[in-house]
């Protein structure tokens, strides 16, 4: 399974796509939407979500899967 991303539409809004992906899984007019898909999505998959902002630059990380770096302790 591919990593999730939440990015801006070039039509206006946001998209969940998955990585490599040429189309997106679902379109969104608000960010927040596109964020609670796209972790229901990652969740099922056990895959990372990458949100990226405005710019397309990532902005936040979400790892639901086999985490290469887990936390120690």
């Amino acid at each position: 399974m591919a990593n999730q991303h939440v990015t801006p539409h070039p039509d206006g809004g946001y998209q969940v796509i998955a990585e490599g992906a040429s189309r997106a899984k679902k379109r969104f007019p608000t960010q927040i939407e596109a964020i609670a898909a796209g972790r229901e999505i990652a969740k099922k998959q056990q895959v990372e979500l990458i949100i990226h902002n405005k710019e397309g630059q990532i902005r936040d990380k979400d790892s639901y899967g086999n985490d290469p770096f887990p936390p120690r302790g």
